[in-house]
């Protein structure tokens, strides 16, 4: 009875493998824990610094509100006389406005929502009457308020603090109210914008909608944030710092505290990575200590790798070159020697065969408009140029679904999208077997009959035309097309002009008024 040879190892190499295994142990487990040790501390002194430095800024935030509040309190205890002297209503805007960079403009409007008077003049708005309802939110509450982000009847994108005008006999007699522009200039990012950190650290500020009214990137300003712990929590009234990742996908060390008069939160973060860079540096300076023995173990232990890593390399050295004719027999022919390399050439093979049978897929969906399962302009340039090849004469439709603008803006995408596929399925249910549909792009398709005169593609897209007229699609009603026909080779030689001449009878179809068929050879 014959034995299988044993493999070609021996004690000595048995041993200087656990030695080296030893040695790469140890260093490693002491590289590790000391970079875990200073991680954490750098994590840890991060998060607090954070913690205490966004609490600061809520403390500032809140002292500057209260103060601008006393500052509107006093004009409007000014003002319970002055309602109807509009001389006074300026001089007291003016003066308001002027006293301190605290506001972008200041208004007064009276009780019935018309703006008495503003500073700077440039608003023009004395007079104006204010109807939305975030612009009315100071009418309606009567009270000190910081609205909600909105923008102003002047455009701009406001929060306004208001306090509201009462007469001596309890009458509300309107409000004062001055703005900060939030995608301008302002006090609030000048409060919150100056820090001396040098670390790329950065904070933002959102509203108890998660909206943000400040960040450095001031074109994010207004920006509606979800999927933030740091800023559910800090909305939910907590002073706290953790780990989080912001809406972008980074890694953030942050630290939020709320602004409790307003409802605001302030979040403070630094990037995860950012933090932890000089880490890096110094594990990289005990690995430089650590080389010239790190380099002699190498040695030994590369020898050993080589050997053992030779079936990997070449089945991913054949891997890499699947394009090749022969990568298939290149890779059944690596010698896997040990488990592990059996599995993976094993995976391999499997692989290029579920590669093979996904690319075939791909061709497939590369060629189809994926909302309608029509051809889309890839698909349909490989049926044109087959025709081109075989020279096969066909009548083109060229047809467009009338004030589908429209039908987006009054019922929506969705609506939209449920209107393209019905009509998808219709031409479906309307073609003729050997008909190719094509999706050209947005509410525009095309239908292409091979070996079909012009005057035959009219009577199919008549049909087309009336069927679609009088159905009606739920939650839309009815809709019409406008369709331009053309003929290859009739009405042009070339491929691409015919398309256009039937494009240019489609848009006659249009220009006529709509919900009809025009013969490109009638323009």
């Amino acid at each position: 009875m014959s034995s299988s040879p044993l493999p070609r190892l021996n004690l000595r190499n048995l041993m200087l493998a656990m030695a080296i295994f030893s040695v790469v142990i140890t260093l490693c487990n002491s590289f590790y824990a000391t970079y875990e040790v200073q991680r954490t501390l750098l994590i840890n002194n991060t998060l607090e610094a954070n913690r205490v430095y966004a609490a600061k800024l809520a403390e500032m935030t809140e002292s500057f509100i209260q103060s601008t509040r006393q500052q509107l309190a006093y004009s409007a205890t000014e003002l319970v006389t002055k309602m109807a002297d509009e001389p006074a209503l300026m001089a007291e805007a003016r003066r308001l406005h002027a006293q301190s960079n605290t506001f972008n403009s200041v208004v007064v409007v009276n009780a019935a929502g018309v703006v008495l008077a503003t500073s700077p003049d440039t608003l023009n708005m004395k007079g104006f009457k204010l109807t939305s309802t975030r612009a009315r939110q100071s009418l309606e509450a009567k009270k000190p308020l910081i609205t909600d982000p909105f923008v102003s009847p002047s455009g701009n994108y406001i929060v306004s603090l208001s306090h509201p005008v009462f007469a001596a006999n309890g009458d509300y007699l309107g409000y004062i109210a001055g703005t900060i522009y939030l995608q301008q200039s302002n006090i609030l990012g000048e409060l919150l914008g100056k820090h001396y950190y040098q670390d790329g650290s950065y904070l933002y500020v959102v509203d108890r909608h998660q909206t943000l009214i400040y960040h450095p990137e001031a074109t994010r300003i207004g920006e509606r944030i979800s999927g933030n712990n740091a800023i559910e929590e800090v909305l939910q009234g907590r002073e706290y710092a953790h780990h989080v990742v912001n809406s972008q996908g980074i890694d953030m060390l942050a630290g939020f505290a709320p602004v409790a008069s307003t409802g605001w939160g302030i979040v403070v973060q630094r990037p995860k990575a950012a933090t932890l860079a000089g880490i890096n540096e110094h594990l990289l300076s005990v690995v430089l200590k650590s080389l010239p023995v790190g380099l002699l173990t190498l040695a030994g232990i590369w020898l050993s790798a080589l050997f053992i890593s030779r079936p990997l390399w070449q089945l991913a050295t054949s891997a890499g070159l699947m394009n090749k004719q022969s990568a298939q027999a290149d890779i059944s022919g690596v010698r896997s020697w040990y488990f592990e390399a059996a599995q993976l050439k094993r995976a391999i093979l499997r692989g290029i065969g579920l590669l093979n049978e996904r690319i075939n897929k791909l061709h497939t969906d590369s060629h189809t408009d994926t909302l309608t399962g029509l051809l889309n302009r890839r698909g349909m340039q490989h049926v044109l140029d087959s025709y081109e090849q075989e020279k096969t004469p066909f009548s083109v439709i060229a047809l467009d679904i009338d004030h589908f603008k429209q039908v987006n803006d009054t019922f929506g995408h969705d609506t939209g999208d449920l209107v393209i596929q019905t009509l998808a399925k219709v031409m479906q249910e309307q073609a003729r077997r050997g008909d190719t549909l094509c999706r050209s792009g947005g509410e525009e398709f095309m239908i292409f009959l091979p070996a079909t005169s012009a005057n035959n593609a009219r009577e199919v897209a008549e049909r087309l035309r009336r069927h679609v007229a009088n159905m009606a699609i739920t939650g839309v009603g009815h809709i019409t097309l406008s369709l331009g026909i053309a003929h290859w080779p009739e009405t042009g030689t070339a491929i691409g002009q015919v398309l256009k001449q039937a494009d240019r009878a489609l848009y006659q179809a249009k220009r006529e008024g709509r919900n009809r068929v025009i013969l490109s050879e009638t323009l």
